[in-house]
């Protein structure tokens, strides 16, 4: 049994000799625990102090991608050097390494295939009220929108097994965590929680770089994630609501002409026309939106087994320093 820690880096010079030297080398119930960064392009020696540090294997972008792409490079890695079990950790040390065990401890007992940290947010000291409430309004729709009872949505301590990183297909641009916990959700993956401590700051968030930011960014990801897995639902949501906000004025034109006083309010007809058009339309779109939704699952089928194929064939290769 291999287990692959990978982090996902940006400049962290500073921050990854202490990241890594609390990581556990050997765990019970694993053979092989192994080290991945993935250094986003960082202008300074993150690379080389990941190498000097006891990083197993370090793969470099040659410019910085984002935080999600780093994680989408980290997961094909790590199935490429045959894990079989892949925790991500933060290379600011946010996340209590000594965790790891028991952030692993549900996979090996079979229980679930993806698990998150909780590092309870309402009691880290260094996150402020307004973080702290965000958060748990974020934790609470991705829970509806996942069918997921996952506490602590964002964190980005987590733990998968092979078989679920080889479903997992992450897209967004901005982070991983959310899509991944709708796409868990709708694919029916195993999904559990534990908590985890929480290390002190040892510097300011790069991804939460303001409320306004976050809160745009995490909604943006919502919307189309679950929009790509449940089309229908929501166009026809969407029509339906066009429709019946379209009734109402054509309601209201029927109204007083049926009294012979039409005349004076046919912008009423109008307005209720054209909303009841593109609710229409958008019934339609949902359609359409739904069949593609079809086609997509079929396709990640397909990539599946192509993951799984390049995996086998990428166990034991060398890593590439550098990647596009």
């Amino acid at each position: 049994m291999k287990l692959v820690i990978q982090i996902p880096c940006y400049n962290e010079e500073q921050s990854l000799p202490l990241t890594l030297s609390e990581i556990p080398r050997e765990i019970p119930g694993l053979d092989t625990v192994e080290i991945l960064v993935i250094d986003d392009g960082s202008t300074d020696q993150t690379s080389r102090v990941a190498t000097e540090a006891g990083a197993h294997h370090v793969i470099r972008h040659v410019r910085n991608q984002g935080l999600a792409k780093a994680f989408r490079t980290g997961l094909d890695a790590c199935l490429g050097l045959g894990a079989d079990i892949i925790v991500n950790t933060d290379a600011d040390n946010q996340y209590a390494g000594s965790a790891i065990p028991e952030l692993i401890r549900p996979i090996l007992e079979g229980r679930a295939d993806i698990v998150v940290g909780d590092r309870q947010t309402d009691q880290v000291s260094h996150f402020s009220s307004s973080r702290k409430r965000l958060q748990k309004v974020g934790s609470f729709v991705v829970r509806l929108l996942s069918g997921l009872e996952v506490p602590d949505a964002v964190s980005g301590f987590r733990a998968l097994s092979r078989a679920a990183a080889l479903q997992l297909n992450i897209v967004s641009s901005f982070s991983y965590t959310i899509e991944m916990l709708i796409q868990a959700g709708k694919k029916r993956i195993a999904v559990a929680w534990v908590l985890v401590p929480v290390n002190p700051k040892t510097r300011e968030s790069r991804l939460f770089r303001s409320l306004s930011y976050f809160l745009l960014q995490s909604l943006a990801t919502m919307v189309r994630t679950y929009t790509m897995y449940k089309p229908l639902r929501v166009f026809t949501f969407l029509g339906g609501a066009l429709v019946v906000i379209g009734a109402l004025p054509v309601a209201r034109f029927l109204f007083f002409y049926l009294q012979g006083q039409g005349g004076g309010h046919v912008q009423s007809l109008v307005l209720g026309g054209v909303l009841l058009v593109f609710g229409f339309v958008s019934l339609l779109v949902g359609v359409v939106a739904d069949l593609i939704a079809f086609n997509r699952t079929l396709i990640e089928i397909l990539l599946e087994k192509v993951r799984r194929l390049e995996a086998v064939q990428g166990a034991g290769e060398r890593l590439p320093d550098r990647e596009e």
